[in-house]
């Protein structure tokens, strides 16, 4: 993700902070991805392997979209925090917004059959 992109993406994370349309932190995001409230994750690269281990599985389970954002200390500073390992979005708008940010998931994306003149 380029620098303008993961500028835009944390802006996006603070507005949704502020606007209650997020939730944050390891427990949390497990906790909304659980009552089926969870629309996307964005997941710090730099969280601990304890972290990640405790909500990835979940997420991918559910197959809720990871997103992998900035470190840690930047996803956190967007959200108030002094870190984070990761930030679940519970609104599907702010979520479509994000998607359409950073561009569709590897596999969401077009394949090379897809893509052939017939």
């Amino acid at each position: 993700m380029d620098e303008l992109t993961t500028r835009k993406l944390l802006r996006l994370l603070g507005i949704g902070l502020r606007g209650r349309l997020v939730v944050v932190g390891v427990e949390r995001v497990r906790e909304a991805a659980q009552r089926g409230k969870l629309q996307l994750a964005v997941i710090a690269p730099n969280a601990s392997r304890h972290s990640l281990d405790k909500v990835v599985p979940m997420l991918r389970a559910k197959r809720i979209r990871l997103i992998e954002g900035p470190a840690a200390a930047e996803l956190g500073a967007a959200v108030g925090r002094e870190t984070t390992a990761t930030v679940g979005v519970v609104d599907v708008d702010l979520a479509r917004g994000i998607r359409a940010l950073v561009g569709p998931a590897p596999s969401e994306g077009r394949t090379a059959d897809s893509t052939r003149a017939r």
